[in-house]
């Protein structure tokens, strides 16, 4: 989130470089005996502002193909295929998760471990993510200011677009600051972290684990609830994010949710770009 800068210095005056002086030939007037005439500067330069509106015709023209390029039909093409991928994703983690609890109830049936290696292994399971989690829970929810929203307190610059809206940055702080007072397991919108998440947003919008949310963003978090706020408090990031709240109305909450179930990672647990240390 961007911060409103002082205007810039002033950059300094221009330099008296002293009187300049033109002389202007008529038309046909020859400089000397068997000189060419020559065009003048301004014939020049609208020759060149042809020449460039010409090319610009023809660009237009050759990108238009007969359609109306001020529209934002491609645009919007893009934002649907965003989308359908996006529900695409969800239906596939859907019956990927569904096949690994299949998975797993006939791997439990006989798989010749010891009640130690399998509290063992639950254990593990539940840290990683990928096994259902139920306890107190802490949310916090994250918004956009309203469009047209202006200072609310004096001595505040009014706010640039930028300022308005949720950052990658601000989404990351919140996380970050459960983790650190100490959440056994976080929920970004519907979606349950593990420790290859990246929250990542482009523009307005967040991308997590191939899916698309745009705001309100809800973040969940299973701990110990006045551990979990009193982190969230502290924050340094979050102070500052705070800053906007009030300045400007960008959306805040954090609320006690009880009880809840976070759900199961189901999505791939490989890894594409990175190798475990042996």
């Amino acid at each position: 989130m961007s911060n409103s800068a002082d205007p810039d210095e002033d950059r300094g005056k221009d330099h008296d470089k002293g009187p300049v002086t033109a002389h202007a030939d008529g038309p046909g007037t020859h400089h000397g005996s068997g000189s060419r005439g020559r065009f003048r500067p301004v014939r020049l330069l609208t020759v060149g502002v042809f020449a460039l509106a010409g090319l610009i015709f023809f660009t237009s023209f050759n990108t238009a193909k007969g359609t109306n390029i001020r529209t934002d039909a491609s645009l919007l093409k893009l934002s649907d295929l965003i989308q359908e991928r996006s529900h695409k994703n969800k239906e596939l983690e859907e019956g990927n998760s569904g096949v690994r609890d299949d998975v797993e109830a006939l791997a439990e049936r006989d798989d010749g471990s010891t009640k130690a290696e399998d509290a063992k292994l639950d254990a593990l399971e539940k840290a990683s993510g990928t096994k259902k989690l139920k306890g107190d829970a802490v949310s916090v929810t994250l918004d956009d200011a309203p469009p047209n929203a202006t200072a609310k307190l004096p001595g505040y610059p009014e706010p640039q677009p930028n300022d308005l809206v949720i950052h990658q940055q601000d989404l990351q702080a919140v996380v970050n600051a459960l983790w650190h007072g100490g959440a056994q397991g976080i929920q970004v919108m519907d979606q349950r972290l593990i420790s290859t998440s990246a929250v990542r947003c482009v523009g307005n919008t967040l991308i997590l684990q191939g899916r698309v949310y745009s705001p309100p963003y809800k973040i969940t978090a299973v701990g110990d609830p006045e551990k979990l706020k009193r982190a969230v408090a502290a924050s340094p990031e979050i102070q500052n994010y705070m800053l906007y709240v009030n300045a400007y109305g960008l959306g805040w909450k954090v609320e006690d949710d009880g009880a809840v179930t976070l759900p199961a990672y189901s999505g791939t647990v490989d890894l594409h770009y990175a190798k475990p240390v042996q």
